[in-house]
């Protein structure tokens, strides 16, 4: 590992400016991504800012209903809190399906949204990708990629996104909520918090530098059946080949999003409304613009096939 500085902020805005202040610093709070790669050395931050002091570590009703979730809240505690169990339970049923008991009691909600992809290639320096470092080209197009993106990805990059948690806000139609150096607050909408590759795959959010998550903001709880449904090659501790995030409502209508197959958690609006038809009609939506590799064209019939059997689930 090389050696990096460190310091404890004590408030949001003095985490924010000392990020900002060291070109290459980076935020901490769980680890549990980070300093596996730092290990690694893909990533090697010159200055770490431990954010585990700040206070943003409580779930709070919003004055319109909804939901405020602390970045700090740990997924552990997120998912056994009584109020996200009854009026979110995709998002309870998403977070339990994530890793594993040890690893969802120190990542936080905000960790989760940040953490990278878990492409083999990203992972391995001796191989070549343009997200760990760019221009030097994408091992997997052309390789094997049996775990890659079908959807939305680009001729630099098709690597998917990680988190079950992720897939869940984007059903529930989340925001989230930050801080600059400047002390200047933004509301990002989930749909536009993640990017697509595009030629930039090494830039994964459309957060600025130095800007820190404080809270992700649920809205008013949706009703009707909300389920999440994860197919994986192992019953625990591994990552989604497919993941359905829906929220259904007695009459039919309702919303859904995918992991597993994109950059980011994958919802297309128009698919939406193709929910009464069935499975098959809002699966042609959701992947009109597919383009799968020989090793993961499977992921297409399964993403309908789980779609289906969520629906089944939600009307029965």
């Amino acid at each position: 590992m090389k050696a990096f500085s460190y310091e404890r902020a004590t408030t949001p805005a003095q985490a924010a400016a000392a990020v900002a202040a060291r070109p290459g610093a980076k935020f901490v709070a769980g680890g549990t991504n980070l300093l596996d790669l730092m290990k690694l050395q893909i990533e090697a931050p010159v200055h770490l800012v431990d954010i585990n002091g700040i206070g943003l570590d409580r779930i709070e009703r919003t004055v319109d209903g909804g939901l405020r979730i602390g970045a700090l809240v740990r997924n552990a505690d997120l998912a056994t809190d009584a109020t996200v169990r009854r009026d979110y339970g995709v998002l309870a049923r998403a977070l339990v399906a994530g890793a594993s008991g040890q690893l969802r009691n120190m990542a936080t909600t905000a960790g989760n949204l940040l953490q990278r992809t878990r492409c083999p290639y990203f992972y391995d320096g001796n191989m070549p990708c343009n997200k760990r470092q760019p221009g030097s080209g994408c091992s997997a197009i052309g390789g094997y990629s049996r775990q890659h993106a079908v959807v939305g990805g680009s001729g630099a990059c098709i690597a998917t996104h990680p988190s079950d948690m992720a897939v869940a806000m984007r059903v529930l139609d989340a925001t989230v909520e930050t801080t600059n150096a400047a002390g200047r607050s933004r509301v990002i909408p989930i749909a536009d918090f993640h990017r697509l590759p595009g030629n930039e795959p090494h830039v994964d959010t459309t957060l600025e530098p130095g800007e820190l998550i404080t809270s992700v903001v649920l809205p008013r709880p949706a009703g009707g059946r909300q389920l999440y449904h994860k197919v994986r090659d192992r019953a625990s501790y591994a990552f989604a080949l497919v993941s359905v995030a829906a929220i259904v409502q007695r009459d039919g209508t309702g919303c859904v999003a995918l992991g597993g197959v994109a950059h980011k958690p994958w919802r297309v609006e128009a698919a939406d409304a193709e929910l009464p038809r069935g499975a098959k009609a809002a699966a042609d939506r959701l992947f009109a613009d597919a383009r799968p590799t020989e090793h993961n064209a499977f992921k297409l019939p399964l993403a309908e096939r789980t779609i289906a059997s969520v629906l089944e689930q939600a009307r029965s």
